[in-house]
């Protein structure tokens, strides 16, 4: 069994699953509320801002990330098909690439639906920016991608999606505000630690604003590839006990 095996099994069973459903719909009616919000104020206060949908879900993935994710490892484990999966010829690495890479494709599916927006703004005359669009979606998709990574990490920790989802959560939540609270501490030091370590640190005031920066590819790459190496060793584990 292969990553691509492990990729299509798990998408087969998102087709019977509620949960994603329910996640498609409130994602993309949040972006459609976002989007009519910037809108409605770019015709009288403001101009438009192009990274207004990607950046609304820097917030939403606090909420989202943990619900895709609690069921990844944690409901295998719950349902004791995790140790068929561990009986089965598939190595513990193409287990969790291939059910990571399900769950990102996912996300990048639901993600990129709204880039309909940024061309309904231009049909109705709207100029904006739309390298930093772009950039703005690119750095979305890498941040949704870490989170992501966080999530399946405490789902491999557990067999309980419940505290799976809000230990995720919990994480999220930290790195979205460390940028936040690094601006009122009064060590420059510690702020600047916060900074570098939050998500927003990274995206905030590179992506958002159309700055590609290799550093902050590197971070949320970064991210990704420790979350998957830990939940590797965690399958493993597993599999020796």
């Amino acid at each position: 069994m292969t990553v691509l095996t492990v990729i299509k099994r798990e998408f087969l069973s998102y087709r019977t699953s509620l949960i994603f459903y329910v996640v498609a719909g409130a994602f993309l009616f949040l972006a459609a509320i976002s989007f009519y919000a910037d809108l409605t104020l770019s015709l009288t206060v403001k101009p438009i801002r192009p990274d207004a949908i990607p950046s609304f879900f820097a917030l939403g993935m606090i909420f989202f990330a943990p619900v895709m994710t609690m069921r990844t490892l944690a409901e295998e484990k719950r349902e004791g098909t995790m140790e068929l999966l561990l009986t089965a010829p598939i190595t513990d690495t193409a287990l969790v690439l291939g059910k990571f890479m399900s769950i990102w494709l996912y996300f990048t599916a639901l993600l990129f639906s709204t880039l309909t927006y940024q061309y309904i703004l231009l049909g109705f005359g709207q100029t904006q920016d739309m390298g930093q669009a772009m950039t703005a979606y690119m750095g979305m998709w890498l941040y949704g991608g870490a989170s992501l990574a966080v999530g399946m990490l405490y789902s491999a920790t557990t067999e309980n999606q419940i505290v799976a989802a809000f230990l995720c959560s919990t994480t999220l939540l930290f790195l979205y505000l460390g940028n936040l609270v690094g601006e009122v501490v009064p060590s420059l030091e510690l702020a600047l630690i916060l900074n570098e370590l939050s998500f927003q640190g990274h995206y905030a005031n590179t992506f958002a604003l159309g700055v590609v920066r290799l550093e902050d590819i590197v971070y949320f790459v970064g991210v990704i590839a420790i979350a998957l190496f830990i939940s590797i060793r965690l399958v493993q584990g597993q599999r020796v006990n």
